[in-house]
């Protein structure tokens, strides 16, 4: 099952997040779909559309990597599932 999801990384800026956070979709077959980020004043933002590949590795099990590379390298890091994030946010 292949299940698009949102994924949002914020923290201070530093070298190596995107690398980080690259790896962990790589390892676990997500792919990146479209990538947006910026950098205001110091504080890292990036937006990622991603298609999980839950034959190869679970949502669940996804969503806990990122939160601990993101705890590794000092980033807020948010994985959900597309339609959960457009019902949470629609107008």
């Amino acid at each position: 099952m292949h299940t698009p999801a949102i994924l949002s990384v914020l923290g201070e800026d530093r070298v190596g997040i995107v690398a980080a956070i690259s790896r962990v979709l790589a390892d676990s077959g997500t792919n990146i779909e479209d990538i947006r980020q910026t950098i205001i004043s110091g504080i890292f933002s990036m937006t990622m559309l991603v298609t999980v590949d839950e034959e190869r590795t679970p949502f669940d099990e996804l969503q806990r990597r990122l939160t601990e590379v993101g705890e590794e390298i000092g980033q807020q890091v948010t994985l959900q599932r597309e339609d959960v994030f457009r019902y949470m946010h629609r107008i």
